[in-house]
């Protein structure tokens, strides 16, 4: 179950996300709000996995609300000027939806969101691998680093976890990597 949270300043945009929520399955509403200054204190202070905000609402808006965030929740900017796109996804955004919302393009973002989620709990259940006698003779500091089978990259607008016994070259390409694996795939990112 994802639990999230919904702020949005317009009291009828506010009950048609709350409704949106109550329809999907794997979605629970943790808390409500009419701007992000009481939705602050409640996400600094509760688990919350995934965050609906409205862009433009008084005293702070989604966008500084979401740059004061410590922890790593998903966010959904939900908003009726698309002029703020870019800037929402330079805060990692999972996805940006204008108003009027359907139901089907909100679906199709709490699915996304799903789908991170997903592959972030997998990527938390995979146990580090335990160093060999090799590593254990070598200088301390090594030990610290966390030896994973998987990295996560961000590949045609997904997420995706990538074997790195797989991978056979790496290649730069000005701010883009390509990863070639054995398969014959290459992964952009």
């Amino acid at each position: 179950m994802i639990k999230c949270v919904t702020i949005d300043d317009e009291p009828l945009a506010l009950r048609q996300l709350n409704k949106y929520v109550s329809q999907v399955p794997f979605l629970e509403l943790a808390g409500s709000f009419s701007n992000a200054i009481e939705a602050s204190a409640f996400v600094s202070s509760t688990a919350v996995d995934l965050i609906f905000v409205d862009v433009n609402m008084p005293d702070l808006n989604g966008l500084d609300f979401v740059r004061s965030l410590v922890g790593k929740q998903m966010v959904i900017f939900t908003t009726a000027y698309s002029e703020y796109a870019i800037e929402s996804y330079k805060l990692d955004a999972v996805d940006y939806l204008l108003k009027p919302i359907s139901f089907s393009d909100f679906l199709r973002a709490a699915n996304k969101c799903k789908h991170h989620y997903e592959l972030l709990q997998t990527a938390a259940a995979q146990p580090a691998a335990t160093p060999t006698v090799e590593q254990e003779s070598d200088d301390e500091s090594e030990l610290t680093v966390e030896n994973r089978e998987y990295i996560s990259v961000k590949a045609d607008h997904k997420v995706m976890l990538v074997k790195i016994s797989d991978i056979d070259y790496v290649e730069s390409e000005s701010e883009y990597l390509r990863l070639h694996l054995n398969s014959g795939e290459v992964v952009t990112t």
